[in-house]
C-alpha cells in the first residue's frame, strides 16, 4: 500500500476522544483486520493464480499422446512418438528426443482421433 492510501485509511479509524487512553482492544482488532486484508490480497494476487495454472499444466501432461505436436520450455517442437511416466519421446526434424513432460509448455496440434484406414 503506499503511503497516501495508509493515510487515508487510517482518517477514517475511529479515535478516541482527547484526554483518554486509546483502547488496546481496538488497536489490535485493527491490526489483526489489516493483517487478515494483506493475506486475502496475497491469496488472490499471488496464491490462486499459481495453482490454476499448474492444475492446467496437469490436465495437459496427463492429455498428452502420441501424434501431438509439442512445444518444450527450451523451445524444441516435435511431434510426440511415445508417452512414459515421467518422460516422452519426440521427433523433431531427423532426431528422436526423450524429454521430461514437465517441459512440455504447449501442445500446438492434437493428434486426430479418426482411426487410420
Amino acid at each position: 500500500m503506499n503511503s497516501l492510501a495508509w493515510n487515508a485509511w487510517l482518517a477514517f479509524a475511529p479515535t478516541p476522544p482527547s484526554g483518554t487512553a486509546p483502547n488496546p482492544t481496538g488497536q489490535l482488532i485493527q491490526l489483526v483486520g489489516s493483517f487478515a486484508i494483506i493475506g486475502l490480497m496475497f491469496y488472490f494476487v499471488l496464491i490462486r493464480p499459481q495453482q490454476k495454472k499448474a492444475r492446467e499444466q496437469a490436465t495437459l501432461l496427463q492429455a498428452l499422446k502420441p501424434g501431438d505436436k509439442v512445444l518444450t520450455a527450451s523451445g524444441i517442437v516435435g511431434v510426440v512418438v511415445g508417452v512414459k511416466d515421467k518422460t516422452l519421446s519426440i521427433r523433431s526434424a531427423d532426431s528422436k528426443l526423450e524429454v521430461l513432460k514437465s517441459a512440455v509448455t504447449e501442445i500446438t496440434d492434437r493428434a486426430s482421433s479418426a482411426p487410420a484406414s
